[in-house]
């Protein structure tokens, strides 16, 4: 397997296909880089170098007690980026791995960055706060660290259907697709996942978002119901200097997934452009 270390240690696994420009992807919560399998297969056929970690305490990479912070993610990141010595990069992050871009951006800045992809992110900030009153109440994710605890592999079956839309009427159910999550899901340890429940909920990335000096494309479907868009997508693109919104009519919280061809496709755009 490939890996790196970390400045404090942490194996960190990771993938990386093709050759060319690089397009580096941070997947979301619970998930793993397989999360990314389509896409990166996609982008490398057309001339591209990509590359996907699994998060500290995702995937195949070290569980750690210590360290599960939006920080330490976005510090992990900058260690890969640096040890792979990559330049003229597009950043592509998922719900928890938009904010981790974002995070890593506002920690490290753009010198290594040409283009961002933010994709149903968890941008700006999730939690509901006195100067944040649409958001989500924190009841709610007290709710997903109860059912972590109890029976996360119940859980994550049960979280699958809202995940992908699978809820909806008429939507067409993949059970390997729900299996597949699963099976990355559980991969993860447990205090990992617990930890990262807070950094994707509680973190206000207001800041961050105001230093993606680069052009940014963020894509969010407007039937999703994990990180709805009226909370993260329409405003992050009010924040972010050079962004630009791209809705996906009634795609759900995985559409990598469920509209991977229609990703790949603005993706490949997106980098030409």
């Amino acid at each position: 397997m490939s890996t790196i270390k970390t400045e404090d240690g942490t194996q960190i696994y990771y993938k990386d296909w093709g050759n060319g420009q690089p397009i580096v992807f941070s997947h979301g919560w619970p998930l793993s880089a397989d999360a990314w399998d389509a896409q990166m297969l996609f982008l490398a056929q057309n001339g591209y170098r990509v590359i996907a970690h699994d998060r500290r305490s995702h995937g195949r990479s070290e569980q750690t007690w210590d360290g599960n912070t939006m920080d330490q993610y976005a510090d992990d990141l900058a260690d890969l980026i640096n040890a792979l010595d990559l330049h003229e990069i597009m950043m592509v992050g998922h719900s928890t791995g938009g904010g981790e871009v974002a995070r890593y951006i506002g920690r490290h800045g753009t010198s290594r960055v040409a283009k961002a992809v933010l994709i149903g992110a968890v941008t700006p900030l999730m939690l509901k706060t006195t100067d944040n009153p649409d958001g989500l109440p924190l009841a709610v994710f007290d709710d997903m660290r109860r059912h972590v605890f109890d029976n996360r592999a119940q859980f994550f079956q049960d979280f699958t259907l809202a995940f992908y839309g699978y809820n909806r009427p008429g939507a067409k159910i993949s059970e390997g697709v729900r299996e597949s999550f699963w099976r990355q899901g559980m991969l993860a340890g447990i205090a990992g996942v617990y930890e990262c429940i807070k950094q994707f909920s509680e973190i206000d990335f207001t800041e961050d978002l105001k230093k993606m000096v680069v052009p940014t494309l963020v894509v969010h479907g407007d039937d999703d119901q994990i990180v709805p868009i009226q909370l993260s997508a329409l405003r992050t693109v009010e924040i972010a200097p050079q962004a630009t919104l791209k809705v996906y009519a009634g795609a759900p919280h995985g559409l990598p997934t469920i509209c991977q061809d229609q990703l790949n496709t603005d993706l490949l755009a997106f980098i030409k452009s």
